[in-house]
């Protein structure tokens, strides 16, 4: 049984060829991601271990005793003589840290908070990354993320603010990778020797102490003695132990990354599956008579099953074997062209290849193969020695007939997904939650109600092809032949078409679904934008000076131009509640109208009766309370009653209480600095006009923030349409393994209907007629499997988007769907182009003769 098996494995290569390839590119998918997730996590704990292990010891602020509302205290400057007088230390060095703003080319400061100014002195575990530190006081590295964000390069003059807001320039000399320390990866940072950085930022003392070990001295020695003399405000450790504490938060940012990619190789093993399954199923059920034979020369069931799973064996291990030496290069290649986007260093890392990416692979392609041979195999048994006798070579296994009993399958498994869905979107979420997160009940039901919906589609998709084309005939018949003669070979067999349809229809339904879901959170901004900025330009105090405002001058200049056609200020102050809801924000707007240009969502009451005296006030706030009650806040002159007039929701815009500018001067007198100002453009100004008369009114004052809403929209669309093309990208080694699967079944179709082929030329079929025909019965395939996962992923899409955010814009991206369905096209055709040039090749008389 062994030789025959491996005698019909060389005699039937081609056939198993495509394939061979679906199981190569799945396993490639896994392996390669465990590759780029293995070397990725090795590069960042190099980095990080490489920095922090070059010491003995570390000593930095100890954060959670530090007051929260106040900055941490800095370690005294006389204990970094005292370590490095310690017998256990050879040498140490230290950090200074505090504020140095950097501003950018257009001379705004980056980002919503100030840049952090560090100050070396001595050896410290940070370390240039191109380039060097700074050698002389008219030098600065920056954060390689400061970089990225404003364009300065090696070489260039950058100017930093200090801590009394005056302009320095300085040259940038090097840059430094802050790898895993997420709050200076945010701020970005400007280092400095520690002078300058001293005089800069104001700061006294250091925010961290680094210490080699002296000769003989062990690591566990040098930390103790220097936590003694550090004393408590300071928290050490070695620098071995933190390297690996690093290595380890470095290593977790690795895994999720992975963890990402692949959920994305599953789905592209999961379709390699349909793809096997759909193959083997066809090859078996065209080699009945060979296995009938098989059975009357004595081989028993178990021998033919054990025989068929043998070829899939066989197959398995020499297409991940493929796969696996693919996924190693498709690793390198994720290192070399992506680390330093994911911020791993060097695009040089060494990569690291271990046992589990080549045991997962060569696993994954058994298991997958084995896994979705076995119905074929067991259909496979059960063939009667009877059948030998048969003449026919026709998959007779595929063109059975659709039973009552899978239509009604497949109806309850379209009624539970109906169920969950509307239990998804019925489900109450937390309107607070939802904000910061997605109401984790409903997004896990509209995902379970697209998985049972998909086995619903698979269950029923002989009916949905056999409908289709039912209903496409008419036209096909009008348009020719090979039309007409495509659409009766998908009704012949819908079994096997469906088989061969429902691969692209998985990759359909998710790049759908995901599109859906990004083009309605895309809507969804743009009306919170609506709603919450209905201005061109938005300035605002920095974050950590909101408290004092922008100045009312700006305001005033801003009036005052030809360029600008309205200006509204919101002043806003706070004020505690005394209980665990935290301060109340108290706002008002001046120059604008409440309900026209601000609104909100209300639960109760009307903005227009908001009036002195009355206020309205978020339902969180409200502490139950309703329209007419009173509300009391604790002003500057003392507490006061206030009547709700509004009841709006929380998180929105009127967050908190807003009162008119009256009763606000009248409580909060000592406030004058606006919290916000909103301008929009005079009517007949240009974008060019309104943008210079904003920036001239913060030209003074370059700690301003300036958010556009154009600019706005225009980011949220980059990043969306960057996630898009990156998700697409994933799922299109899904959609490329579900054409190679068509192209198999078009294939295994045109080598069983040989006979037919030639029948239909001898009759006046033309070549390029029976090309078409094929062409055309691939594409009609492709168009029901892309129709059918379009449908599914609007439906299910829109069933995310509505779990993710409630109050969600639905919207259907009809220009990429579009695509999909070109895509589609195209994907037929070429699925057509190899089996079609077989058919149309073939000898007439020779393929008459040869049954």
């Amino acid at each position: 049984m062994l030789r025959t098996t491996l005698a019909g494995l060389r005699l039937h290569k081609a056939r198993l060829t495509t394939t061979a390839l679906a199981i190569a590119l799945g396993v490639m998918f896994v392996t390669g991601t465990l590759v780029f997730s293995g070397t990725l996590k090795e590069a960042f704990s190099a980095q990080v271990m490489g920095a922090a292990d070059r010491f003995a010891a570390i000593a930095r602020v100890d954060s959670e005793q530090a007051d929260p509302e106040q900055p941490p205290a800095m370690l005294p400057e006389k204990t970094l003589q005292e370590v490095r007088d310690l017998d256990e230390v050879a040498d140490a060095g230290a950090v200074l840290s505090g504020d140095a703003p950097l501003l950018d080319k257009n001379g705004r400061a980056v980002g919503g908070v100030p840049t952090a100014g560090l100050g070396l002195e001595g050896e410290t575990r940070y370390t240039a990354e191109e380039g060097a530190l700074p050698s002389a006081a008219d030098e600065v590295a920056l954060a390689t993320t400061s970089a990225d964000a404003t364009g300065y390069r090696i070489g260039d003059r950058v100017r930093v603010l200090d801590a009394e807001g005056a302009e320095h320039e300085f040259t940038v000399s090097g840059l430094v990778n802050f790898g895993t320390d997420m709050e200076l990866a945010y701020r970005g940072a400007v280092v400095f020797q520690a002078d300058t950085a001293r005089e800069l930022t104001g700061a006294e003392g250091y925010s961290e102490i680094d210490a080699t070990a002296a000769a003989g001295a062990t690591d566990e020695a040098v930390a103790d003695a220097v936590a003694a003399a550090a004393g408590s405000a300071a928290e050490v450790e070695t620098g071995t132990a933190m390297g690996e504490r690093l290595a380890e938060d470095a290593g977790t940012q690795a895994t999720t990354f992975a963890t990402a990619l692949m959920m994305f190789a599953l789905v592209s093993v999961f379709v390699a599956g349909i793809v096997i399954y759909n193959t083997f199923a066809i090859l078996l059920a065209q080699r009945q008579r060979e296995m009938a034979l098989l059975r009357c020369v004595g081989a028993g069931r178990g021998q033919v099953f054990r025989g068929v799973l043998l070829e899939a064996l066989v197959i398995g291990l020499v297409s991940s074997a493929l796969g696996v030496a693919a996924g190693i290069g498709l690793g390198w290649a994720g290192i070399h062209f992506g680390s330093q986007a994911l911020g791993a260093g060097s695009s040089a890392a060494t990569l690291v290849v271990g046992a589990l990416p080549v045991a997962a692979g060569m696993a994954v392609g058994l298991v997958m193969t084995l896994t979705s041979v076995l119905a074929p195999a067991v259909q496979a048994m059960r063939v009667p020695p009877l059948a030998a006798l048969r003449t026919s070579a026709t998959a007779q296994g595929m063109e059975r007939g659709i039973g009552w009993k899978r239509i009604s399958i497949g109806v309850l498994f379209f009624l539970g997904s109906a169920a969950l869905v509307a239990a998804a979107l019925t489900a109450a979420p937390d309107p607070v939650s939802v904000v910061l997160a997605p109401d984790p009940v409903s997004l896990v039901l509209s995902v379970v109600a697209g998985l049972v919906a998909f086995v619903g589609v698979v269950v029923l998709s002989p009916l949905i092809v056999r409908a289709v084309v039912a209903a496409v005939s008419p036209l096909m018949k009008r348009v020719g032949v090979p039309s007409m003669l495509a659409a009766d070979n998908s009704r012949r067999s819908p079994k096997r078409a469906a088989t061969a349809m429902i691969a692209l229809t998985v990759g359909a339904t998710l790049i759908t679904g995901y599109a859906v879901v990004n083009a309605s959170l895309g809507k969804t901004m743009d009306r919170m934008l609506d709603e919450q900025f209905p201005v061109d330009y938005q300035i605002g105090a920095p974050i950590e000076d909101a408290d004092a405002g922008v100045p009312r001058q700006v305001a005033d200049e801003l009036r005052g131009s030809p360029a600008i056609g309205f200006v509204m200020e919101q002043r806003q102050a706070r004020v505690p509640t005394g209980d665990a809801s935290g301060d109340l924000p108290v706002s008002t707007y001046i120059g604008g109208a409440l309900g026209e240009d601000v609104t909100d969502e209300l639960v109760a009451g009307d903005l227009a009766d908001i009036a002195p005296g009355k206020v309205a006030v978020s339902e969180g706030y409200a502490g139950g309370r309703s329209v007419g009650d009173k509300l009391p806040v604790a002003t500057d002159e003392g507490e006061r009653d206030y009547e709700i007039a509004a009841v709006t929701a929380d998180m929105g815009t009127l967050w908190g209480l807003t009162m008119v500018p009256a009763d606000f001067e009248d409580a909060f007198p000592e406030v004058k600095g606006a919290y916000t100002i909103g301008v929009r453009g005079a009517d007949g100004a240009s974008a060019a006009e309104v943008r210079d008369a904003v920036y001239d009114s913060v030209a003074d004052d370059p700690l301003l923030r300036v958010d556009s809403t154009a600019e706005m929209r225009s980011q949220f669309d980059d990043m969306l349409e960057l996630a898009f093309i990156a998700i697409a990208a994933m799922l299109g080694l899904a959609i490329l393994i579900a054409v190679f699967g068509i192209a198999n079944t078009m294939a295994l179709s045109v080598l069983e209907r040989t006979r037919e082929s030639a029948m239909l030329r001898a009759l006046g079929l033309t070549r390029g007629q029976l090309r078409r025909m094929l062409s055309t019965e691939a594409v009609l395939l492709c168009l029901i499997g892309a129709g059918v996962g379009i449908g599914l992923g609007v439906l299910f899409g829109w069933a995310a988007a509505s779990a993710i955010l409630p109050n969600m814009v639905f919207g259907v991206p009809l220009g990429q769907i579009a695509v999909f369905v070109a895509v589609a096209v195209v994907a037929g055709l070429l699925a057509s182009v190899l089996p079609g040039r077989r058919a149309a090749g073939t000898s007439i008389s020779g393929a008459l003769a040869s049954e």
